[in-house]
């Protein structure tokens, strides 16, 4: 799993976030993934017989280690980070970096630290009080040969914590033709 974090985490650090209005993303074949607004874990269960999520590491951060963006959206206190990757019948989709304030892992959202390869996703939209905002979306690959991440706020219960997501080369996200997923 050392191939994630040295190719891909430098993808997601030096990306450009812009606003998906900016990009001219919407109506486009993969515009309506970067969009979604539930969770990605769930819609991509749709498209495989296998979905799962392999933990590459968690670990806890202060603010110094942060993004002075970062900071200005989840707040200026120590971090739980998660990486993973999601998988679709064994084959890497997408390489994601969560930042969990410690002060999101409080009350019933303690559990947030213990989720393993639970998919983060599966666990906030339970929650009724699960929402996105913030939504970002780069292309960090090239004009010709795009490779699209995004980066949003989710909250639950009124507390914060920014996943960023970069859809990986086989992620249905790029898929050019039509196919019968489930």
């Amino acid at each position: 799993m050392s191939k994630f974090k040295q190719l891909y985490k430098p993808l997601l650090a030096r990306a450009k976030w812009q606003a998906p209005e900016e990009t001219a993303i919407e109506g486009t074949e993969f515009g309506h993934w970067l969009l979604e607004p539930d969770s990605l874990s769930r819609r991509f269960q749709r498209y495989c017989e296998h979905f799962s999520v392999s933990l590459i590491e968690q670990f806890r951060v202060d603010p110094s280690q942060l993004t002075d963006d970062e900071r200005s959206l989840i707040g200026d206190g120590d971090c739980l980070v998660r990486k993973v990757v999601l998988k679709g019948d064994g084959e890497p989709w997408v390489f994601a970096r969560t930042l969990i304030p410690l002060s999101t892992l409080t009350g019933p959202e303690r559990d947030l630290e213990q989720l393993g390869e639970m998919p983060l996703g599966f666990r906030v939209f339970t929650d009724r009080s699960a929402r996105r905002d913030a939504l970002m979306v780069a292309n960090v690959g090239t004009k010709d040969d795009p490779m699209w991440a995004r980066r949003s706020r989710l909250w639950i219960n009124d507390k914060p914590l920014l996943v960023a997501e970069l859809f990986l080369d086989a992620a249905p996200v790029y898929a050019k033709e039509t196919q019968s997923w489930k």
